[in-house]
């Protein structure tokens, strides 16, 4: 087959691990940037530009869309999409899991774990908001931040209070949620593919962080998640329409409850931590599931 990798730096980890991988189950790999591409949008005969060049036709399509160009990127996602080019992860549901509230309402509706969680615009009572929430100690999330930016803990009514007033003054969109205490500032990364998760690890944050992305310190480890668990990450992907994602757990007193889902999850902690080769997996994937034309939207309606 040949196959497309939507990657602005070729030189990334998972972005070579993907290229490696298909070639040895001898595909034709391509990397392409995504903000390099111009597109036709026609009825007829819409086209993929690139380099000055027309694209011509991939059978699949794996996008590795940075948070920061979420936008043009499932735009060039969605053209190919309707090339009829097989997509790993369709522009739809990669838009779901980056808009925080959106897959939150989503995967609430479907009575997935999350933890309390409250969105206001500008209410007239914060205490009232802290307190649908379960009260301080908070955690406060930006909408637009991803990999552990624009995250903070509030431990005080009055720490979070302030925080939410000068949010507010900012006009930024923002989540608050409960404080899981009891993570004890780690959580899971279970790696989906399909319906079965295929890896696991536990991420702990360092000492005095409650955080636990590995870029800010943390570590990682082997863990063997529950039955629970396992349904839930897989729940979670099948909610918002994601072959192949990383759902980041919490180990609640209550259960399982979702953090994130990351539809372009890096392969590095995973693959070192595991010893899995999670890139043959995705590629095998495609091998099995593409089919010309297989577009069709996934996940529920919203």
């Amino acid at each position: 087959m040949k196959i497309a990798v939507l990657s602005r730096n070729p030189r990334l980890y998972s972005t070579r691990r993907l290229v490696e991988a298909g070639e040895a189950h001898g595909h034709q790999m391509r990397v392409i940037d995504p903000l390099r591409c111009y597109m036709s949008i026609a009825t007829s005969n819409p086209e993929i530009h690139y380099k000055g060049q027309r694209l011509e036709p991939y059978d699949a399509v794996i996008p590795r869309i940075g948070a920061s160009v979420t936008f043009y990127g499932t735009a060039v996602l969605r053209q190919f999409e309707m090339l009829g080019t097989y997509p790993l992860n369709e522009s739809q549901g990669i838009s779901r899991s980056r808009d925080k509230l959106r897959s939150m309402q989503l995967l609430s509706r479907e009575g997935v774990g999350m933890p309390a969680t409250g969105f206001a615009h500008s209410p007239d009572d914060t205490d009232d908001l802290l307190q649908l929430v379960g009260g301080s100690p908070v955690v406060i999330k930006l909408l637009e931040g991803t990999q552990g930016v624009g995250v903070v803990l509030a431990e005080t009514r009055k720490a979070a209070s302030s925080v939410i007033q000068a949010l507010r003054g900012l006009k930024a969109h923002f989540l608050v949620q409960e404080f899981v205490e009891e993570a004890g500032g780690a959580d899971l990364r279970c790696l989906v593919i399909g319906r079965k998760v295929v890896a696991a690890m536990k991420r702990q944050g360092k000492e005095g962080e409650f955080r636990s992305n590995l870029h800010r310190g943390g570590s990682a480890n082997l863990v063997r998640i529950t039955p629970k668990e396992r349904a839930t990450a897989v729940k979670a992907a099948k909610v918002l329409g994601l072959n192949v994602c990383g759902v980041d757990l919490l180990r609640a007193n209550s259960g399982p409850v979702i953090m994130e889902v990351n539809s372009s999850p890096g392969l590095e902690g995973i693959e070192g931590v595991t010893g899995r080769d999670v890139a043959g997996l995705i590629v095998e994937f495609i091998e099995q599931n593409r089919k010309p034309g297989k577009t069709r939207t996934k996940g529920r309606r919203g």
